[in-house]
């Protein structure tokens, strides 16, 4: 039950939009304490003014981070104030790809980025959390992967890479993690629609709508409300993955196609 996470700290990457902002809106909701984290730390005060609104009860801290900056990563979880310091859950949720360039022609920038967003990201933030975990001996990490991380399709090789790591990350951390009561859950969405196309696209609106055109996709409410169910399970409950599609099965392929 969702009352299980009252007064927890919960610790979002990426809360500025899309799934990010929509787990913080979720967690609000449950009595969870909020560390909003992200670049575009206008969003985050914004959000954060408007969840404090309407739930007073709720503490929110936003924190300007950009998870590929190891340094910067660190000293935000060091400098928390002592009421946030705690982190109960973590959701790595920062993430992006750009493009649907093939291989051969991908840019090397381009390539740089999502690793070290999708990948090196989520490495620096969960290091910089874990200790804190393992020294209360609780705790609950959430890795925002995709349908990517198991499938692979045309244009799409590099992000599809950053997302099977992020699988092999997650599966060896739980194994890792296995004689303490930290969980570790992978969250495997497909064609979420949030600002993911759109940033893929450089801003084409057209063309980021194709990929979700006739049929109903998944919003980022609906991400966050299985986060929110996976991360308030009794104790010694632990879901490993959830993957989670649209209604209609074949939008993966429809998704595939539309790339071209």
């Amino acid at each position: 039950m969702a009352s299980r996470l009252l007064g927890k700290a919960v610790l979002i990457t990426g809360a500025s939009a899309g799934i990010g902002e929509a787990c913080a809106r979720e967690y609000a909701r449950a009595g969870a304490h909020l560390i909003l984290t992200a670049r575009r730390v206008d969003r985050l005060a914004s959000l954060a003014k408007e969840l404090k609104a309407q739930h007073p009860s709720v503490r929110v801290l936003p924190v300007a981070m950009d998870v590929r900056d190891r340094k910067q990563v660190f000293s935000a979880i060091e400098g928390l104030p002592e009421e946030f310091r705690n982190v109960d859950v973590l959701v790595n949720n920062a993430g992006l790809v750009i493009g649907v360039d093939p291989v051969e022609t991908v840019a090397p920038e381009a390539v740089d980025t999502m690793f070290d967003t999708n990948v090196k990201g989520l490495i620096n933030v969960t290091q910089a959390v874990l200790p804190i975990m393992k020294k209360r001996n609780s705790g609950h990490i959430v890795n925002l992967s995709s349908v990517a991380g198991t499938q692979a399709y045309p244009g799409g090789s590099i992000y599809c890479g950053t997302k099977h790591a992020v699988d092999a990350i997650t599966r060896a951390l739980r194994m890792e993690l296995v004689s303490t009561p930290i969980n570790v859950t992978s969250i495997d969405p497909g064609l979420v629609e949030t600002e993911f196309s759109l940033i893929r696209f450089g801003g084409d609106k057209e063309r980021a709508a194709g990929p979700y055109a006739g049929l109903t996709p998944l919003s980022g409410e609906d991400i966050a409300e299985a986060i929110v169910f996976a991360t308030s399970r009794r104790p010694h409950v632990q879901i490993s993955t959830m993957q989670i599609f649209p209604t209609n099965q074949a939008s993966v392929y429809h998704f595939h196609r539309e790339q071209k």
